[in-house]
């Protein structure tokens, strides 16, 4: 399949595939109705339409992950802006296009990851919250970073108790020496800030008890410090 180049493919981010297959397969009902048997047509076009949507999201996946490649580049030139709304001048998007016009594919998903990153660094937190709220977080180790991450939106917001939770699902999320301290301690300490003052030492007590040899241990220990001396 030839590739489209990107003014192509921009224009073609007013139209929907999809749609036009299932029209003309409701036309060409229309027309033949009196002819063929009912039940072998609604066969007919249930087949049809499972082929075309198969080669439509084959075809939007490919369409979305080219048009990630001038968006991820911005973004990585800290071009936060650009990364999200694309330039016209150039005939490229942005993640927030790609998103809106490609929801369903991979491509999508990873660009709202990086959408609430740029949204984060251009101050708009409650933007990064929804889009990270959308994202489907991937199994294992990398989907660690993103949950953390939310959690770190989520408390700049303002949302403490909620944050800490993500915190502690980012620990649990791959239990290993490293990242699973880390998002303990910070959980205990994103209670602490919201005052719930049982959960903190619950998590700091977690680091203290079962991670002694990591690079949170030290720090749990002073937290659980600050607790008692509070009660």
């Amino acid at each position: 399949m030839s590739k489209k180049s990107k003014k192509q493919v921009q224009e073609d981010l007013e139209s929907d595939p999809l749609l036009e297959t299932f029209s003309k397969a409701q036309n060409f009902y229309d027309r033949r109705k009196s002819a063929v048997i009912g039940g072998i047509v609604a066969v007919i076009l249930i087949v049809g339409g499972g082929v075309a949507y198969y080669y439509y999201a084959s075809a939007q996946e490919e369409e979305a992950q080219q048009l990630m490649s001038d968006a991820t580049t911005a973004y990585l030139n800290s071009d936060y802006e650009r990364a999200l709304t694309g330039s016209d001048a150039d005939f490229t998007v942005g993640f927030r296009q790609i998103i809106n016009n490609y929801p369903r594919t991979d491509a999508a998903n990873l660009a709202r990851y990086y959408a609430a990153v740029c949204e984060y660094n251009l101050g708009n937190v409650q933007q990064a919250v929804s889009y990270m709220e959308e994202y489907d977080i991937p199994d294992g180790i990398l989907g660690v970073g993103p949950i953390s991450f939310h959690a770190v939106v989520t408390a700049d917001a303002g949302n403490y108790e909620e944050a800490a939770e993500l915190y502690v699902k980012a620990a649990e999320w791959d239990e290993n020496d490293s990242t699973t301290p880390y998002n303990y301690l910070e959980a205990a300490q994103v209670y602490h800030d919201a005052g719930n003052t049982e959960a903190a030492e619950k998590y700091a007590r977690v680091v203290v008890d079962q991670y002694g040899d990591s690079n949170q241990a030290d720090e749990a220990e002073r937290l659980l410090g600050t607790l008692a001396m509070s009660n």
